[in-house]
């Protein structure tokens, strides 16, 4: 296994956010469940996660790779709320030695903040929140039932305040709705005065599943677009090479503005990586983003 490819841990099965665009709508139907209606109304919890992983780590065959969390369906949902499952995780993988990093849009992370500072003196902890959008209105539209922008920033604060680190993934940028220099500016410039190590922006990726469901929103909310983003995405899930790149010479000079590029970058990227402080014990420009990955994203 490359180090640079971090296994991801999933707490619970299903995402609880319901928002139109998530990539683990798709995943419900391994669970026999629909990608729709049942997506939004059913939470499978893995109560028994905390036993399973420590019988896990305990393995003679277990080489102490780096566990990504949050990479699927986000641990911190509001189900974590209730079953408490995350300090059990977070105690086993400490105690077995094994460097891991989180990934969430739920601001329940920042009750563990004091035990991930405390596990933070024995293994690296990377932390990272997933922020795409300052406007609380289209927030509440596309995201339905996750943390507001401002509750998130608060979170990236709490957590370095806490001193640790905390990577911030501008995901997804949404074409002719997010990605204009005004708003872009604005959602950077809150992130840099929360204290974020670093800043990740990706556009909107829609595989199958979560493809169908985005259109239907898209269709319902914002009609005009609809032509637009049937030739930026003409090609299959990720937006056109040509957004892309249009994208990137718009984000660079605002990273720069707000000092969140990345401080070894001598030049471009070509491609993008995990936001610093969010991916640790890993050089970050050893493991690019793979958006097939990040379902939360």
């Amino acid at each position: 296994m490359r180090a640079a490819q971090p296994r991801a841990l999933v707490l619970v099965s299903v995402c609880a956010c319901a928002h139109d665009n998530c990539f683990a709508r798709n995943s419900h139907t391994y669970l026999d469940l629909d990608s729709g209606h049942d997506f939004d109304t059913q939470v499978v919890v893995k109560v028994n996660a905390v036993e399973v992983l420590t019988a896990q780590l305990r393995s003679p065959r277990w080489t102490h790779e780096h566990v990504a969390m949050g990479t699927n369906t986000d641990p911190y949902q509001r189900a974590e709320g209730r079953y408490a499952l995350m300090p059990g995780i977070i105690r086993a993988l400490a105690d077995s030695g094994t460097p891991f990093n989180i990934l969430t849009k739920g601001t329940v992370l920042s009750r563990d903040l004091p035990l991930l500072a405390a596990v933070g003196a024995d293994v690296p902890v990377g932390l990272g929140v997933s922020v795409a959008l300052a406007d609380r209105t289209l927030q509440r539209s596309l995201e339905p039932g996750t943390a507001s922008p401002q509750a998130r920033l608060e979170l990236v604060r709490k957590i370095t305040d806490a001193g640790l680190p905390c990577g911030v993934f501008v995901a997804p940028v949404l074409p002719g709705l997010t990605d204009s220099i005004e708003r872009l500016d604005e959602l950077l410039a809150a992130i840099a005065e929360a204290g974020a190590t670093g800043v990740t922006v990706l556009p909107l990726h829609l595989r199958p599943g979560a493809r169908e469901w985005f259109a239907a929103w898209l269709s319902r909310e914002h009609p005009e677009l609809v032509p637009s983003y049937r030739q930026i995405y003409a090609r299959g899930s990720d937006a056109d090479i040509r957004y892309r790149r249009w994208l990137g010479r718009r984000v660079g000079p605002l990273l720069r503005r707000h000092g969140l590029a990345p401080k070894d970058a001598k030049e471009p990227r070509t491609e993008a990586t995990w936001p610093e402080g969010s991916l640790v014990s890993i050089p970050e420009q050893a493991a690019p983003v793979h958006q097939e990955q990040l379902e939360l994203l």
